[in-house]
Parts: structure tokens; sequence; C-alpha cells
């Protein structure tokens, strides 16, 4: 694999949703209303750090809210918790309260994220509350139709509710984990490669190591890894085409060191293979919602015409394929990777 260095200098913005990616929503039942807001949860009036066990910075702050409003926001956030989880059922919270909210001032997006508590046994749970954003939206929409991944989360307006992903981070298990006698680091490899092959076909951008999680399975004679992204603030938004493959980041040269010792260029091909085929067969199981999103997507402004141009030109050389150059929308270019790769297993 490749190894280099991709930068993202510019924060990206805030896409407003258009009126058809919310028609879409409400056709699969994503857009639901809400009792509290993203707007809501930025009246606080000061706020201290988040620190972790070892007494260093989080990068995240916890929220201080006037005592009249506490109430009010706590009551609202488990509303919001019942409606993810259970259409809004109730029951699921009645024994429930919110421990602490945190806002993060770092990166895109700025969520919050809340930590509910179940008061009977302390098994607790936790969720963002984050600014509906046109990126993100496609983002989980395509995770959701192309991998066998789930995502939950609901839009109301300008507030997206999300489900946590839990995993060990990314960059904390490249830190810590690499090294257990228990792993079999081939294993490893082989599941970066799938990720950063998925990156690519789905252009899911900036997977650093902190915004992709790994979870491990127990199997009854090994353990079995997989990589989900956490983070889809990238989502077919730059233009540079390595910002959509993981390889390229110095934060994941942990991953690519491993998959240069441990495998070779002909199993690499097979991974890819592997999960060219796997798309194929949500393609296929998903293909009436694949369609619906496609149609609004390839309308939809979701990137500049500049980085849309730097894109399918990239695309293009990358791949020796000039139908790239035929594209004209973020949308038109998925459509032709997944395409490609349908092409490619029937092959």
């Amino acid at each position: 694999m490749d190894v280099a260095n991709v930068v993202i200098s510019r924060k990206k913005p805030i896409i407003p949703v258009s009126p058809e990616l919310r028609k879409y929503l409400r056709t699969y039942q994503r857009e639901k209303r809400l009792p509290i807001s993203y707007h809501d949860l930025m009246q606080f009036t000061e706020s201290f750090p988040v620190l972790d066990k070892f007494n260093k910075d989080t990068l995240w702050q916890s929220p201080l809210y006037p005592g009249i409003e506490l109430d009010r926001i706590h009551d609202g956030l488990k509303m919001a918790y019942a409606i993810l989880k259970a259409s809004g059922n109730l029951r699921l919270v009645e024994h429930k309260y919110i421990e602490r909210i945190d806002y993060c001032m770092f990166g895109n997006s700025n969520p919050f994220r809340v930590k509910i508590v179940n008061r009977l046994n302390d098994i607790y749970d936790y969720f963002y509350i984050k600014r509906a954003d046109t990126s993100r939206i496609y983002g989980l929409e395509l995770e959701e139709i192309l991998t066998p991944n789930q995502v939950n989360y609901v839009v109301d307006e300008e507030t997206l509710v999300e489900e946590h992903i839990a995993g060990i981070p990314g960059d904390v298990f490249a830190k810590n984990r690499l090294n257990h006698p228990d792993y079999n680091m081939t294993r490893v490899a082989k599941e970066f490669v799938k990720f950063n092959e998925r990156c690519l076909i789905t252009l899911l951008g900036d997977m650093r190591a902190y915004n992709f999680v790994m979870q491990i399975t127990p199997d009854f004679d090994d353990f079995q890894f997989r990589l989900r992204a956490i983070d889809f603030d990238q989502q077919f938004y730059e233009g540079n085409p390595k910002v959509y493959m993981p390889q390229f980041f110095k934060e994941n040269y942990a991953y690519v060191k491993l998959a240069m010792e441990f495998l070779t260029e002909k199993t690499v091909r097979q991974y890819q293979q592997e999960e060219h085929s796997s798309l194929l067969y949500q393609v296929r199981s998903e293909r009436h919602r694949l369609a619906a999103l496609r149609d609004v997507s390839i309308l939809d402004y979701t990137s500049t015409p500049e980085k849309v141009a730097e894109l399918k030109t990239g695309l293009a050389s990358h791949f020796g394929d000039a139908k790239y150059l035929q594209c004209r929308s973020m949308g038109q270019i998925i459509e032709l990777n997944i395409k490609n790769v349908i092409r490619n297993v029937k092959l």
C-alpha cells in the first residue's frame, strides 16, 4: 500500500438540507418531530474542560445551563432518546436519567454527546445531538445502504440525533492493541484493506484513526475485526481523491505498516474483491432505496463545482477510466464507482 500524508486545510461548511433530501428522509422515516434542538443545547452560559482518567484534555467541554432550563433540557433529551431507540415509546426512559452533556469544540460538527443512565442497574448509553448537514446525512444513508452496518439517526429541521457506534477508537487500538498476543495481525491488516476500499467506493473522506472504531468479536477459535466509520462529515465533499483513501493519512500509518508487513499484493487484491462482492450484495438487496438516494444526490448541492471537477479528474486518472470526466456531480461519481464494482465482480 502507498504511504503519504493528506491534509485537509479548511473546515468544511455546514450544507443545509434541501427540500428533495427532506422528502427522501420522510419517505424512509428518518425525519421526525423532536422535543429539543441543537440550538437549545447551545444556550449554555459557561463550560469546563472534560479530562480523561490520565487528567489529559479530551477536547470536549461540559456545558453549564441555567437551573431553570436544566430540567426541560433533560426531559427533552430523554424524549429524543426514546424517539431514536423506540419510536417515541416513553416507557423506554421512565427509569433513565441524563448524567452528563458534553460539547465538542473540535472538528466540523461540534456535536453534543449525551450520557443516559438506567437508575435500576447503572447501565448507560450515549447518543449525539448534531447540526443537520447534507454531507453527514448522505454519509449515514450510504453506510446503511452499502455496508452490512446499521446506523440509527433522526432529523428534525436543523437538528440531527444520532446513535452511538460502539468500538475501540482507531487511534487507541493502534497505540495499545496492535501487539496484543491473542490478536491475529493478518486479520487486522485485512480489515484495514477492506475499509480503505469501502471508503473509496462510497467517497467517505477524512477517515483518520480517530474517526473510526475497531469492533472485536470473539470467535470459537480466533477474534474477528471490523472497522466502522463514526464520523461522516466529509462525505463526498473534497476534491482530492486521496482524502477518500485512509491509507494516505499519517494518523493511519500503523495500519498501513501492518498491511505492508503481513499482506502481499495478491492478498490485497483478493480482499478488495471480497469487499466488492459484499457491496454488490448490498446494492442488490437495497436497490430501490439506493436508486431513490441517487436521484436526489445527483441534483443536490453537496460540494463546489471546482471540487467536483478536481475529483472526477483525479479518479479518471486513478482508475484509468475517462467516463469519470463526464460526471457533473458527486452523486454521479458514486454511481459510476458502484457500476464499475458491479462490472468487475461479474467478470
